[in-house]
């Protein structure tokens, strides 16, 4: 499942949850949201106004435990996250094409030079989530197009 960049929400804050959360804590919280919003749980002299913010709400809570509760959709968007944020944090050095890296044949990665004299690396097992790899030494990123 291919997640959606534009309009990104964030799912933890929707869950009032933290990345670090268990899958345990992260279904607890999921749960109690969920039953706090849920249509039917609502009262029937609910204004309409206010039933339909706690069916959206709902929605949203649904969708966050949909990307967040999957341990593979979860694993993308924390990617995700860590690259926005990334992006945000540090300058954009250069755009390299992964066949443009070096190949480190001892330590299985791929590898390039900064102008600050330290190395951008990526593991082979990591070739094909990372995108935006930062240099060991200063705050400069680079992306791998692949």
């Amino acid at each position: 499942m291919a997640l959606e960049r534009i309009t990104q929400k964030d799912w933890y804050k929707i869950l009032g949850a933290k990345p670090s959360d268990s899958p345990g804590e992260l279904k607890r919280k999921y749960q109690r949201l969920a039953l706090l919003y849920h249509p039917d749980k609502q009262q029937a002299d609910v204004p309409a106004g206010e039933m339909e913010e706690c069916v959206q709400r709902f929605i949203e809570i649904d969708q966050a435990w949909k990307i967040l509760g999957n341990e593979e959709t979860k694993k993308e968007y924390d990617l995700q996250q860590r690259e926005d944020n990334l992006t945000k944090e540090w300058p954009l050095h250069a755009q390299v094409y992964l066949e443009d890296m070096s190949w480190n044949e001892d330590e299985r990665c791929y590898t390039l030079s900064c102008r600050c004299g330290g190395n951008y690396a990526v593991s082979e097992s990591e070739t094909k989530d990372v995108s935006l790899v930062c240099c060991d030494t200063c705050s400069l990123v680079i992306e791998i197009l692949q």
